[in-house]
């Protein structure tokens, strides 16, 4: 259903409207196109804390963006950010299309400063749809005021991503080497992250397996997708497809047509089998001998009411469907060897599963239970298997579901975030197919929000 709201708050009537009474004025967000794969203009970087010794050049050369390179009080501003080409903002000076902050040098409150010199006088100019980055390092518990300053960036980026306002988003990285954490510089610094704002992403040192393909990254890759049907399991399927997978598309029985109707719109292949059944695992076995390089876990269902009207049934299934069949079936590919060395394993969290939901107990408490599940099995399936596992975590997203909400609630939902809008189907598939790309392997055991920085939870 189209967002009526962000349509009118587009027109100068609207703007004024809304101004005057103090209503949101969500911007329409930039997202990535083959005709836009980049974002417009440049990117200025800049330094907090002193010297870190990541070589971030190179990484930062090739997100296609020309880089400006500016140190804390040395004539950072709109001034600076004219130096490189980009787009031309009222007074005539270029605007920076994104910002990148080299904080992993700040170690006390001191430096603290420093991120507020860097920052406060650029971001007036960062562009509508930019992008905020903030790199800090991780938390050294040898250190307290070291942990405590890095554990501030955390604050001051969430809070920062809820007012900088115009379709712009702000994320920190905790990173110790640049080239690790490419696959995710490019994501944040794309237009495939307009919804992903206000998250805390770590990044651990391990390099890419091998020479790596930008344009189609996931070629000569088999991937599944769970209630790839419809929704959001369609997206994801579809964006995995473009970036070069053979994707199979999975869904029960009775959504045998509208499988097959997308396998064959994107050349991959269908399977419906009942994703709770005691041998699901074992059947996408036998039905993919040559293995399995992606995982992901889509299928859902919700039986909303709260806990005092609640049947078992409706607790039952929620529950079976949305985290147990997510275990079985891990377990019992992981058992097998399906999934081949430098596999991913991305699973559907949800916010309501992080920041609760009024009727939703059952699946609020299948989605913290697929956090629970990523955290813990992460090392071990790094260790032992070589493959990643990490999950999406969805807000308001726009689906038919959501359309068959009542007005005022779905109105609510889409408004309650940082950005004042919902998100896409494409918001997540765009996460999903980055936490899927081959050169992420240093990102593990992450939970990430598409949610717009969802103003509820954390």
């Amino acid at each position: 259903m189209a967002d009526r709201y962000l349509s009118f708050t587009a027109t100068a009537p609207g703007r004024f409207l809304t101004a005057r009474l103090g209503l949101p004025q969500p911007a329409a967000l930039s997202r990535w196109t083959a005709e836009r794969p980049a974002l417009d203009g440049h990117l200025l970087h800049l330094t907090a804390g002193g010297p870190s010794g990541l070589d971030l050049a190179p990484v930062l050369a090739r997100t296609g963006l020309p880089t400006t390179t500016e140190t804390a009080g040395a004539g950072t501003g709109t001034e600076a950010a004219g130096a490189a080409a980009g787009t031309t903002g009222s007074a005539g000076t270029t605007r920076p299309a994104a910002v990148v902050l080299d904080a992993t040098g700040v170690r006390d409150v001191d430096a603290l400063a420093e991120v507020h010199a860097a920052l406060h006088p650029v971001l007036r100019s960062v562009a509508p749809s930019g992008r905020v980055v903030v790199l800090g390092a991780p938390l050294d518990a040898r250190d307290h005021h070291q942990a405590a300053v890095q554990q501030a960036l955390e604050g001051f980026v969430r809070s920062l991503g809820k007012e900088i306002g115009r379709g712009r988003t702000v994320n920190l990285v905790r990173l110790t080497d640049a080239s690790a954490a490419e696959s995710t510089l490019r994501f944040l610094l794309s237009p495939k992250s307009a919804y992903v704002s206000g998250q805390v992403i770590g990044v651990g040192a391990e390099a890419p397996d091998g020479p790596v393909d930008w344009v189609l990254p996931l070629i000569g890759r088999t991937a599944l997708v769970t209630g790839g049907a419809r929704g959001i399991g369609a997206a994801v399927a579809e964006t995995l497809a473009r970036d070069g997978a053979h994707v199979v598309v999975l869904d029960v029985p009775q959504a045998d047509e509208d499988a097959h109707r997308v396998a064959a719109r994107l050349g991959g292949s269908a399977l419906t089998l009942d994703i709770t059944a005691a041998d699901a695992g074992e059947r996408i076995a036998a039905e993919l001998p040559d293995g399995l390089d992606v995982l992901i876990h889509n299928a859902g269902i919700t039986r909303d009411r709260r806990l005092v009207n609640m049947p078992a049934e409706r607790w039952s299934s929620v529950l079976d469907v949305n985290l147990a069949s997510v275990l079985r079936t891990t377990d019992a590919l992981l058992a097998k060897g399906a999934l081949r060395t430098g596999g991913r394993i991305v699973a559907t969290a949800s916010i309501a599963g992080l920041a609760g939901n009024a009727g939703q107990t059952n699946y609020g408490a299948s989605k913290a239970g697929v956090a629970g599940l990523v955290r813990s099995l992460a090392p071990r399936a790094l260790a032992e298997h070589g493959v990643t596992v990490n999950a999406v975590a969805p807000g308001f997203i726009e689906t038919r579901m959501t359309a068959a909400v009542p007005l005022f609630i779905r109105e609510a939902g889409r408004r309650m975030n940082s950005l004042a809008q919902g998100g896409l189907p494409v918001d997540v598939a765009e996460t999903t197919a980055w936490l899927a790309h081959p050169a992420s392997g240093a990102v593990n055991g992450q939970v990430v929000r598409v949610c717009g920085q969802s103003l509820l939870g954390a």
